[in-house]
């Protein structure tokens, strides 16, 4: 029996393949090249998708598994960290835009409900596509990738409130029961304390019990039930699916298998991710915007522009930096998803009747301008910077001069960027007294350092006055450790530009990124994709007893190389023309002597170990001190450990020296067998 569904499902797949393929080659967005599927295959395109209905409730999904997946990679704690990010640049940006266009369209001649529920609709952004762009850049955990974040949180939340304020903007009075606002709020409480609770005390149960079973089927089925029962719940509270699905996420994330959960829904995001964008496209009235291009383009612009300005401006409020108040801005600057899911209620209410379409194709336009948008966003950000813009506004509402001023350095060490890598390379310069200063672009970060004596300050370092703040002209090392690669080939320039002799290391995540690196004057690029292969890759020949000097010289002859053996298929490297991995059968082990034992009193010469059984002494640990290459007449006593190396059949052999004598029968105990 034939599908409908299933049809429909496989036009769109082969659709999108050759539409991405094609896009591929052209290198264009893949995120376009799915919305341009769906306008393809739509009712208003060539009409190859019937159950639309059904698509959409794929798209759903496919918005669930996305927030699931974003939560599980954040966590609670960075959810509090964004809080002012969500609070204030959040309500700013919402206000300030659904009072611009308010303005603008009573200017038309709309009526005040029309054009409070425009600026409802307008004042949303696309989380779906913008977590995803930035995701794929790596630019979560940048400031501009906070804060939008954080806003966007808050639009998913304001979405409630703007649905059930709809109502009222026509007069109609919200239903008793259910759409009470009291009740509402007593049943969202109720439900996310629940989950709360839950996710403090059975979650951790369950995910365990799961574990224990080594199921992978049983575990990817119970992260799933968790993820759209959490969904359901919000949903029934009256909240988005897409919010209970990140608070299920931030769930998941607080627990030890979060890394597996996320591996097992990826795959699955993927795909249903996909069935939102072509459902979005489906929605699109090729007539409609084929008869009316300019009307369309004007507003499309003009929605683009006039968030784009408010978002940085929200973003400046915040403290950052003008550069990353830009990207932040441009970001967020389309109409969003839960757009369309507040059209519905404004179409119900007639609030939008008139202009549906134009609402519809330009929302779809400016999405589809996103990913071009925010792959411009750092040339546009850097061609405002050269406009004569005032410096505070450049290095944030935090200026440089505002802050204690930082002892004047010589020869010491520039840190840039304060996560990991930089904490604990300032941690290792603290314990052998290099001199260092931070620059950190996080006040909250900044200041909590400072306050533990920490030489950190606040600014962006790709503004060459906070270079010079900390010193660049007189630094001997520059470390460039931070996630947003952009920012990292400008302040490479800047650092360049500003000082030839300082060492220059710059950290990336991706190996692409190392040529260009290396072309705007970095002296050392480390991309930590390879850095960890190549620390696995020492280990193992360790284990293989290569001599450590040669594992040395093959691990700087690796990064010389710019990991040529890893990035390359060929059979054999040039690093190993003069390494044999030898002495396969060759095993060290450690073993401790008895009380009682035999060997007690006795030497080395008097034991004759390796001329008996074919083993040499490394050495001898006794209490806190160890004798490495132990004289032959050095006496043994009990408790001692030997470090042994021999074949395996040997040391098995000499282990029964180690116990006691026969008068006290026992047996050896190895320690350790490297």
């Amino acid at each position: 029996m034939e599908l409908p569904l299933l049809t429909d499902i496989v036009i769109i797949f082969g659709l999108s393949v050759a539409v991405l393929l094609l896009f591929h080659f052209l290198r264009l967005p893949p995120v376009v090249g799915l919305l341009l599927t769906g306008i393809l295959a739509g009712p208003h395109g060539f009409g190859l998708v019937g159950a639309v209905h059904e698509v959409e409730a794929l798209a759903e999904i496919g918005v669930i598994l996305l927030l699931f997946t974003i939560g599980i990679e954040f966590s609670f704690k960075k959810l509090i960290e964004i809080k002012k990010q969500a609070l204030i640049g959040g309500s700013f940006q919402v206000g300030l835009t659904i009072l611009a266009v308010y303005l603008v369209t009573r200017m038309t001649g709309l009526s005040p409900a029309e054009a409070i529920f425009y600026g409802f609709l307008i004042s949303l952004s696309s989380t779906a596509i913008v977590l995803r762009l930035i995701q794929e850049k790596a630019e979560v955990d940048t400031p501009h990738g906070r804060t939008d974040l954080g806003i966007l949180l808050f639009q998913d939340v304001v979405i409630v409130p703007m649905i059930l304020v709809t109502p009222l903007l026509v007069g109609s009075q919200p239903e008793a029961g259910d759409s009470s606002l009291l009740l509402f709020v007593a049943k969202s409480v109720a439900i996310i304390g629940l989950i709360l609770v839950a996710a403090r005390y059975l979650m951790p149960w369950l995910l365990h019990q799961v574990a224990r079973t080594r199921s992978k089927e049983l575990f990817l089925l119970s992260v799933v039930t968790i993820c759209f029962t959490i969904a359901w719940l919000t949903s029934y509270a009256g909240l988005s699916l897409a919010l209970g699905a990140f608070i299920a996420g931030l769930i998941i994330s607080e627990s030890e298998y979060s890394h597996q959960a996320l591996g097992n829904i990826l795959p699955f995001r993927n795909v249903f991710t996909s069935f939102f964008f072509v459902s979005i496209g489906m929605l699109l009235d090729t007539g409609y915007l084929l008869s009316h291009p300019g009307i369309i383009l004007i507003v499309s612009a003009g929605v683009l522009l006039l968030k784009a300005v408010i978002a940085t401006g929200g973003a400046i409020l915040l403290g950052l930096p003008l550069r990353s108040s830009i990207l932040a801005g441009l970001a967020i600057s389309q109409v969003g998803e839960f757009s369309f899911i507040l059209s519905k209620t404004g179409l119900e209410h007639g609030l939008l009747a008139s202009h549906y379409q134009l609402f519809l194709a330009v929302a779809v336009l400016t999405m589809a301008a996103t990913p071009f948008i925010i792959v411009l966003a750092p040339r546009l950000a850097d061609q405002i910077l050269r406009l004569p813009v005032p410096v505070r506004l450049k290095t944030g509402l935090w200026p440089v001069s505002e802050q204690e001023p930082l002892p004047r350095l010589s020869q010491h060490l520039v840190i840039i960027g304060f996560g990991l890598n930089g904490r604990n390379l300032a941690r290792a310069a603290k314990m052998i007294n290099i001199p260092y200063v931070i620059i950190e672009m996080s006040p909250d970060t900044v200041k909590k350092e400072r306050e533990k004596g920490e030489p950190i300050f606040y600014g962006d370092a790709v503004h060459e006055e906070v270079l010079r703040h900390a010193g660049i002209e007189d630094a001997t090392v520059v470390v460039v450790a931070i996630n947003d690669p952009a920012a990292t080939r400008a302040i490479t320039e800047n650092v360049r530009r500003l000082t030839r002799k300082a060492h220059l290391i710059v950290r990336t995540r991706y190996l692409a990124e190392m040529q260009a690196l290396y072309e705007l004057g970095a002296n050392e690029v480390i991309p930590e994709e390879f850095e960890t292969s190549v620390e696995i890759f020492s280990r193992v020949l360790a284990k293989y007893l290569i001599p450590r000097d040669e594992i040395d010289t093959m691990v700087t002859q690796l990064r010389s190389d710019g990991y040529e053996m890893f990035r390359s298929m060929a059979e054999q490297s040039s690093l190993f023309s003069g390494s044999d991995l030898h002495l396969p059968d060759v095993e060290v082990s450690s073993m401790r002597i008895e009380q009682g034992s035999s060997m007690v009193g006795k030497s080395l010469a008097d034991l004759e170990l390796r001329k008996k059984f074919g083993v040499t002494v490394l050495a001898v640990r006794r209490g806190s001190q160890t004798f490495p290459n132990p004289e032959v007449d050095m006496p043994l006593y009990a408790e001692d450990v030997l470090y042994l190396m021999g074949s395996s059949e040997d040391l098995a052999r000499i282990s029964t020296l180690f116990g006691r004598s026969p008068e006290g029968p026992g047996c050896a105990r190895p320690l350790r067998t490297e």
